[in-house]
């Protein structure tokens, strides 16, 4: 197999290393001249990923940022002919699903909306693994939900990473849902670690600090963009957030006692359903 890879960041690294690993032929192309030329020079991308050689790919996977993505799929989507699966690694699928499966059908590929759920605190080429993506989940948003040919087509194409389960759903319903299991996490994280009483918590803090702040330290660029692309869905659950801190908050203000135990017993009785 002979897969194209764009941008040498943690996910696209990550990539790279899984197939050239498994002995699959590797191209690929990174902003960053220096990277790329690292990544040949260790022998991990076998060539660069050019519009002369973009169409041999059976797989080409974008790693960008949502903008940098849409932007590099339209400058390049007269050159992928029609044997290339094209798929996307962002965090948000709305945008780029609405507008490389136009140009899909305006070129004569397929391009199916990918997002693995892998990654580190980390960023950069340096921190990608060949295994980051062993085991994890992955959600595809195909053009056609129910297209059983290419779902298999998928799984075959991506089996060097691993992936430990597919989900198949919408661009609109992904949005939503990453909007709470991700994006509202990495909020929650960022503002809490801007209380002042952060910078004494030394020898008072154990695994519930490093789990509630874990996630604040992130690429930030990359996260506001995402952010931004899904705002609709991100301050929709903010909103949820803030009505029921301020039930807490009044709670204990008022110091009511009931009010507040049934509020944690609640809160309790929702994670022992869903696990």
């Amino acid at each position: 197999m002979t897969v194209g890879v764009v941008g040498l960041g943690l996910i696209g690294g990550s990539i790279v290393k899984a197939y050239h690993e498994a002995g699959h032929t590797v191209y690929a192309w990174n902003r960053s001249r220096t990277t790329l030329d690292f990544a040949m020079i260790s022998g991990e991308v076998d060539a660069e990923l050019t519009e002369e050689n973009v169409s041999e790919c059976d797989l080409i996977v974008v790693c960008l940022y949502p903008k940098a993505s849409i932007a590099w799929v339209e400058r390049m989507a007269p050159h992928f002919g029609s044997k290339p699966l094209v798929t996307d690694a962002c965090g948000t699928k709305r945008d780029i699903c609405e507008a490389c499966f136009k140009l899909a059908e305006e070129h004569g590929f397929t391009f199916v909306g990918g997002h693995p759920m892998g990654g580190t605190k980390d960023s950069g080429y340096k921190y990608s693994k060949p295994n980051m993506f062993n085991g994890v989940p992955m959600v595809i948003v195909p053009p056609r939900y129910d297209d059983i040919e290419l779902y298999a087509r998928v799984k075959e194409l991506l089996a060097p990473l691993k992936i430990g389960r597919y989900s198949i759903t919408t661009a609109e319903d992904h949005d939503q849902m990453i909007a709470f299991t991700s994006q509202l996490s990495h909020l929650v994280a960022s503002s809490y670690i801007k209380s002042p009483a952060a910078e004494r918590q030394g020898g008072f803090s154990g695994g519930t600090y490093k789990d509630m702040t874990r996630v604040a330290y992130l690429n930030a660029p990359m996260w506001a963009e995402i952010f931004i692309s899904n705002k609709d869905c991100l301050t929709a659950e903010l909103d949820s957030l803030i009505e029921n801190l301020s039930k807490y908050r009044e709670a204990i203000n008022e110091e009511d006692l009931s009010e507040l135990t049934e509020l944690l017993a609640e809160g309790s009785r929702r994670k022992e359903e869903l696990g």
